[in-house]
């Protein structure tokens, strides 16, 4: 599976060369899209990633930088299959299963998306719903299993958590995504005996004392990315990735916009 970063920066003012969190995972001809930060269909177009052939969508929290690029990735997947003459190709026909802690910022970006329109249906099928802990995709290519963090602090009792960690597994691969996340022990679980690649986010953490913790506790994983950049990593990448190199090793990487890596 391939994965590629179309933004890689936290919820920051907006920074040279960098947009806010999101990505997807392509295999066997399908396209999983993981947080849906500004512009990230945008850079997805023009990077040559065919957005009519999604399969999933799939929103780790609510807050802006993850979803503030949804209602533009709708429309333009309206605009490309208006467009679009290869039946192959088309979102007809199909429903795209949207994953997403709060359906009331799913229903809002249905309303922008309409504007002065009645009806909010975006102009082809989707199933939006909210999830929990557990295996909550498997479409027989691709499995993503859901772990809950405190980024967003407890829920109230009886409520449902609203912020996630994944692990995403294809074709014998792989990946846990830490999500925002209070600490970093609390991806822990879902890199179980071992992933191919761990990305954590940055934009609450240093790389030094994430580098170190995992290191201290011999977490078993392969690789090493950071994404969803804080002050610390925009300020200065290479210093940051040559300290985390000096507690790891070269299987680090920062990651940037459009950066593909192979699982």
């Amino acid at each position: 599976m391939k994965l590629t970063f179309l933004g890689s920066c936290s919820g920051t003012e907006p920074m040279p060369h960098r947009h806010h969190t999101s990505y997807v995972i392509e295999h066997d001809d399908g396209v999983y899209w993981f947080d849906a930060g500004e512009g990230c269909s945008y850079t997805a177009h023009l990077m040559g990633i065919d957005i009519l052939a999604i399969r999933a969508l799939f929103i780790s929290h609510p807050h802006l930088d993850h979803v503030g690029g949804l209602v533009n990735l709708l429309g333009t997947m309206r605009k490309l299959e208006g467009r679009n003459d290869d039946p192959a190709r088309s979102l007809s026909g199909r429903t795209i299963p949207v994953y997403i802690p709060n359906l009331r910022v799913w229903e809002g970006a249905l309303s922008v998306l309409a504007g002065p329109k009645e009806s909010t249906h975006p102009g082809f099928e989707t199933d939006a719903q909210t999830y929990a802990d557990g295996i909550m995709f498997d479409d027989g290519t691709l499995k993503v299993t859901a772990l809950h963090n405190r980024h967003l602090g407890d829920p109230p009792e009886g409520a449902p958590w609203q912020s996630f960690s994944f692990c995403i597994e294809c074709n014998g691969k792989r990946l846990v995504s830490s999500g925002d996340i209070k600490h970093v022990s609390e991806a822990v679980p879902l890199i179980d005996t071992g992933c191919d690649l761990f990305i954590m986010e940055t934009g609450h953490h240093q790389v030094d004392e994430v580098c170190t913790y995992l290191m201290e506790n011999d977490i078993p994983f392969g690789k090493l990315g950071f994404f969803h950049h804080g002050r610390a990593i925009l300020t200065d990448p290479k210093g940051e990735c040559d300290k985390a190199r000096s507690i790891v090793g070269d299987r680090v990487f920062i990651a940037d916009d459009r950066m593909e890596v192979e699982i």
